[in-house]
């Protein structure tokens, strides 16, 4: 898939003849984003032309409304890399900024999905908006799209259990602690990425498990507890329990993200990880003594490892 950061600087339409698109954030690339994308592809392929996507970084919310932390599901490193095994052709990726979000829709329609990318087709959800203010409305699109020669093809909703799949629901789920229904949602097990960096130096010394400790960005934490996990480290995958929360048996009012690596050995200080969330075992407890702590850790380890070899 080919990466194309903004548009101004290059005249798309000249590359990619007959660019049938969708247009989005797609944070999670979930099901329902997949399913557009196939959509994409399909169409691509009968008008003999090539499929892209158009997304923005960072997140409008970030620029429009800088007080509002909405934590991300998926980064824009791994969002694409997504995209990019769903099969896309090209990504175009506009950088979000306020004066970007002051274009008109009719603006829109015609300085960049006419005259820059010169879009064959593009296919929408029933609810897609655009342009300053979202004043952009699908009527108005199609209004467009029949004065400029491209085609508006409505996507419908992918539904779970009549529930419409969304970024919003698999948010809550995340915050919720219940990642196998995300999993469903996202056709995948929610990832966390991050570096690993110095903790207490608790783990193998006084507890007797080492575990690697994550700092997470702007992604979204699952809800406090302990989780079967497993995790990517320089192309190898390994079991692990994952510890989300403040530690309440240190009282150390820290929230961190801490994982132990089952059959791992190595300084891993400073190196990226993936960390994939397959289960919750249980809610984070205050214990006794480290003693009683590592008790239940032997304990977590043991359901784990019957879990991921199922």
């Amino acid at each position: 898939m080919k990466v194309i950061e903004g548009i101004d600087p290059i005249n798309i339409k000249k590359d990619f003849k007959s660019l049938v698109i969708t247009i989005g954030n797609f944070d999670g690339v979930h099901i329902g984003h997949q399913a557009i994308f196939a959509h994409v592809i399909e169409k691509a392929k009968k008008v003999n032309g090539v499929s892209g996507v158009m997304t923005f970084e960072p997140h409008p919310i970030r620029v429009l409304h800088p007080e509002n932390r909405l934590p991300l599901i998926t980064l824009y490193e791994q969002k694409v890399e997504l995209i990019a095994k769903s099969g896309i052709d090209v990504l175009i990726c506009v950088p979000f900024t306020t004066e970007f979000a002051s274009i008109t829709p009719h603006d829109f329609v015609k300085k960049i999905l006419y005259e820059a990318i010169g879009v064959k087709a593009i296919i929408i959800g029933a609810d897609y908006t655009f342009g300053k203010a979202r004043e952009g409305t699908v009527s108005l699109l199609r209004k467009m799209g029949r004065e400029y020669g491209f085609e508006v093809i409505i996507h419908p909703w992918v539904e779970e259990k009549n529930l419409r799949v969304s970024s919003t629901v698999i948010r809550k789920l995340v915050m919720e602690g219940r990642v196998e229904h995300a999993y469903k949602l996202l056709n995948r097990h929610y990832q966390i990425r991050g570096m690993v960096i110095p903790g207490h130096n608790r783990g193998g010394r006084v507890i007797g498990f080492p575990t690697a400790n994550i700092k997470l960005y702007d992604e979204l934490c699952p809800k406090n507890g302990v989780y079967v996990v497993t995790v990517e480290y320089q192309g190898e995958l390994y079991g692990g329990v994952a510890n989300i929360g403040y530690k309440p048996t240190f009282s150390d009012h820290e929230h961190t993200v801490e994982i132990h690596i089952l059959d791992f050995q190595g300084d891993i200080y400073n190196h990226k990880i993936r960390v994939n969330f397959i289960t919750r075992l249980r809610g984070e407890k205050k214990f006794s003594s480290p003693a009683e702590l590592s008790d239940q850790i032997k304990k977590d380890i043991k359901k784990a490892r019957e879990i991921l070899n199922a």
